[in-house]
């Protein structure tokens, strides 16, 4: 019998996106095969990674090396803060492939147009780098990725759970990882202006990631509500909330994938 081919969707998040590794490490220890992934933001570069066919041991390896020194640089441009330029050096120094049509894994990243508001899969052909920076700038702090005559940001704005751009790759079974869903229990009544402003805003993600949920066939969220998404020396504690998550779900992913 030939099994489905099985789509793993994996969410924005920052920091929070340490959390795909403890899945993948999971899914890796028990033999559960990836044939295609989506990837936004956060996701986009652990996404990326696999697709790479580096080994889950590598990318956690890779992980350590990350910064925001070494992901992110001040920029000169009115159109934001920060630049990723340095993401993109630092994702072609340890990724072993640079274009989409080389990788082992199809693997899409998803972007939004700055202008039309529209989902923008970048996916078959291109800069991998380039593609998972765009994937990953945050409006109004990262300056907008220009390419082929569109200025691109964040994916998570559109799809933070590519559940559509997995499914377009072709796969018909579909395990989502939400690491925004968990919600936050850090923070209190926010005080200030800018506080209920960025507190609304990551309401809205959350509810905009609950509605992509419905076309997967098994969603894991790992417990991280305590856990801020700019903590990145937490990226241990992150990894565990993983795997437990992961392993809460792994027999229901077995009976879907090798159906009695």
């Amino acid at each position: 019998m030939t099994r489905k081919k099985i789509g793993l969707a994996l969410s924005g998040g920052a920091a929070r996106g340490f959390a795909h590794l403890g899945v993948l490490k999971i899914l890796a220890e028990h033999n559960i095969p990836i044939d295609f992934i989506a990837g936004t933001s956060a996701g986009s570069i652990v996404g990326g990674a696999l697709a790479c066919g580096v080994s889950v041991e590598e990318i956690i390896k890779i992980g350590r090396k990350v910064s925001w020194f070494n992901m992110t640089g001040f920029s000169f441009s009115p159109k934001g803060i920060l630049s990723n330029a340095s993401m993109g050096a630092f994702i072609n120094q340890y990724f072993p492939f640079k274009r989409f049509e080389d990788l082992p894994i199809p693997f899409a990243a998803v972007a939004c147009d700055l202008e039309t508001g529209e989902e923008v899969v970048l996916r078959d052909a291109g800069d991998l780098a380039l593609a998972i920076r765009a994937s990953c700038a945050i409006p109004g702090v990262f300056v907008p990725i220009e390419t082929e005559g569109r200025k691109l940001i964040d994916g998570g704005i559109v799809a933070p759970v590519p559940t559509k751009a997995v499914k377009k790759l072709g796969a018909e079974i579909i395990i989502a990882v939400d690491v925004i869903s968990s919600g936050a229990t850090y923070w209190g009544t926010p005080s200030t202006l800018l506080g209920v402003f960025f507190q609304s805003a990551i309401m809205l993600l959350r509810t905009a990631a609950k509605h992509q949920h419905y076309r997967a066939d098994i969603v894991i969220i790992p417990n991280i509500a305590h856990l801020r998404p700019d903590a990145i020396g937490k990226m241990d504690q992150f990894i565990r909330a993983g795997e437990e998550a992961a392993l809460e779900k792994i027999d229901e992913i077995k009976k879907l994938i090798l159906p009695e």
